[in-house]
């Protein structure tokens, strides 16, 4: 749908436009459907329209109201259509930024693949081979593309594969020199060589992770204190000064805190995701997952209840100026809350399963290096595990015994134990045991090794989300709470000045209490989203679902404690 209409107004700019290779390669790894020059015809077509379309509403704004309103709206729209094409050119290469460091999250995973593949047949192609086959997502794709480019030549492919990946991820090349040296070495010092490709692989996570957290603590703090924390603290002296005499008109106030803030806070929050070097998102729960129904219509029903019922509680219980608040606040959080909940319930599942499946690894492989079969391995340790991933094994092992297909289908196969849980990690482990099953009791061991570095990557994920939630915690808790309390407060103070009729002695007469309820409510409402975002971003990486509903609830609290703060503070004012 975006396609047609990029190229429509690409065919509307009559000249040529030069965009940067870097764009150009963004939209080639997105697979984004048009070309960077394409693109930024279409942006700078837009962007006319925008300005031409902005400033004829300025023109009759300032004929309809007053001539500063009809200025302000022309110099929003300028300003708008020149960012148009900044945006474009710049949005790409931020999109394929985040989808890499997606990626990179199964660097560890496809390093241990390709591991337990040359323990059993030290063979580098092959097991190059063998990585791409039974990995998931684009890390996968590129090592791939690399061994089919390489197939009929000396070379195996792993090499470009790293090198591709040098720039983000340095530590994948030490571990594929690991591997490489592992493949050629005696069969006596080849288990040193893979455990250490395997640590280096492992180690870089860590060693990036670590200073990735100690990079940004100092940003987070400056982003928390210049556009978090001064702001609301000059919201709060605002009656104040306007008792002292300082002019300070209500259309600053609107464009300072809806508009020049915002832009700040989501520039400093996108060079702060953009840094993240590896990320480990929840899976990506499309609108085709059997449990994510499309409910469009019950979601819009939802907001637009939630809506209506709280800008009309605000409007009895507040104030009618609240009404708007209340009703974009909490219309949009349940709406969001709302579309999330379902593929919430996919990830707790599919978080339940992940958290026992190095447990699974190892009791299997132990089992098949005894000499079992991989059938009755996978059944016995079912048995030995309880939660989410023994059920899991016991649907697997009793589909394979009534129906009598392999353990590959038994898992993955159309009506697989894994065919609604949409898990990377589960998937990568059941493509273990297939190979167990061919290889047999060669593969026990190597299970069993698997299963310790499943058990540290998962180590090392917690560990990482403990340490980058200890930054964003505050930006959260600011988000859904204090920001709006404080805001409350503020216009609640200000409307006290208002009855009391106070004029300060330079005639600065105090600031209307709707028009100021309006604005920072605005602020607000867009604080709890973008500070919401980057907080979740930063920690867990952009997800859809994960971002969606916690944006929800922030909004719900956020409106919540700002006219709570605000019927509250004015009992006691």
């Amino acid at each position: 749908m975006i396609v047609p209409v990029v190229d429509r107004l690409a065919g509307w700019w009559p000249w040529a436009v030069d965009p940067e290779p870097e764009t150009e390669r963004a939209l080639s790894y997105l697979a984004a459907g048009v070309d960077a020059e394409m693109l930024g015809a279409a942006a700078r077509a837009a962007a006319v329209l925008v300005v031409v379309a902005t400033v004829g509403a300025g023109v009759s704004v300032a004929t309809v109201a007053t001539p500063r309103l009809g200025v302000a709206v022309g110099s929003a729209g300028m300003a708008a259509g020149v960012a148009v094409p900044f945006v474009a050119d710049r949005g790409p290469q931020f999109l394929a930024t985040i989808a890499r460091t997606r990626a990179l999250g199964a660097a560890a995973s496809l390093v241990g693949r390709t591991a337990l593949r040359l323990r059993i047949d030290p063979t580098i192609e092959r097991a190059a081979a063998f990585a791409a086959r039974t990995g998931h997502g684009p890390l996968a794709a590129s090592l791939g593309d690399h061994v089919e480019r390489a197939a009929g030549t000396p070379r195996s492919g792993i090499d470009a594969f790293a090198d591709e990946w040098a720039d983000r991820f340095p530590a994948l090349g030490r571990a594929v020199t690991r591997l490489d040296a592992a493949a050629s070495a005696p069969a006596t010092e080849r288990d040193r060589h893979l455990d250490r490709a395997i640590e280096a692989a492992l180690d870089g996570v860590q060693e990036e992770l670590a200073s990735f957290t100690g990079e940004i603590r100092g940003a987070v703090t400056g982003l928390y204190a210049f556009g978090v924390l001064l702001p609301l603290a000059l919201i709060g002296v605002l009656p104040a000064a306007r008792a002292t005499g300082v002019r300070l008109p209500l259309s600053v106030v609107v464009a300072l805190y809806d508009l020049v803030l915002p832009t700040g806070v989501v520039g400093v929050g996108a060079w702060l995701l953009a840094r993240r070097p590896v990320a480990f998102p929840p899976p990506r729960i499309g609108r085709d997952h059997p449990e994510t129904p499309n409910r469009r219509l019950h979601v819009v029903g939802c907001g637009v209840v939630a809506a209506a019922v709280g800008g009309y509680g605000a409007t009895r219980l507040v104030a009618p100026w609240a009404a708007p608040v209340a009703a974009v606040g909490f219309g949009a959080g349940v709406a969001l809350v709302v579309d999330a909940r379902p593929a919430k319930r996919v990830h707790e599942r599919v978080r339940a399963v992940e958290a026992e499946l190095g447990d699974a690894c190892h009791l299997v492989g132990r089992r098949v290096a005894a000499g079992e079969a991989v059938e009755t391995a996978i059944a016995g340790a079912a048995e030995r595990l309880t939660g989410a991933t023994g059920a899991m094994l016991t649907d697997a092992a009793n589909r394979q015994r009534r129906l009598g297909v392999t353990v590959d289908e038994a898992f993955d196969g159309e009506a697989g134990a894994l065919a609604t849980l949409p898990s990377r990690r589960a998937r990568e482990v059941a493509t273990l045991f297939s190979l167990a099953a061919t290889e047999g009791r060669p593969a026990g061991e190597a299970l069993v090794t698997t299963a310790e570095h499943v058990a540290e990557l998962d180590r090392i994920e917690q560990a990482a989300r403990r340490e980058l939630g200890q930054v964003t915690d505050t930006l959260s808790n600011t988000a859904a709470a204090f920001g709006p309390i404080v805001g409350g407060t503020t216009v609640a103070l200000s409307a006290r000045v208002t009855q009391t009729g106070t004029t300060a002695p330079f005639g600065a007469a105090p600031l209307p209490t709707a028009e100021l309820g309006l604005a920072v409510g605005a602020y607000v409402l867009w604080l709890a989203a973008a500070l919401t975002t980057l907080s979740t971003g930063l920690t867990h990486g952009l997800d859809r679902t994960l971002v969606g509903h916690r944006v929800g609830v922030a909004l719900c609290l956020a409106t919540a404690c700002y006219l709570a703060a605000f019927v509250g503070a004015g009992l006691f004012l």
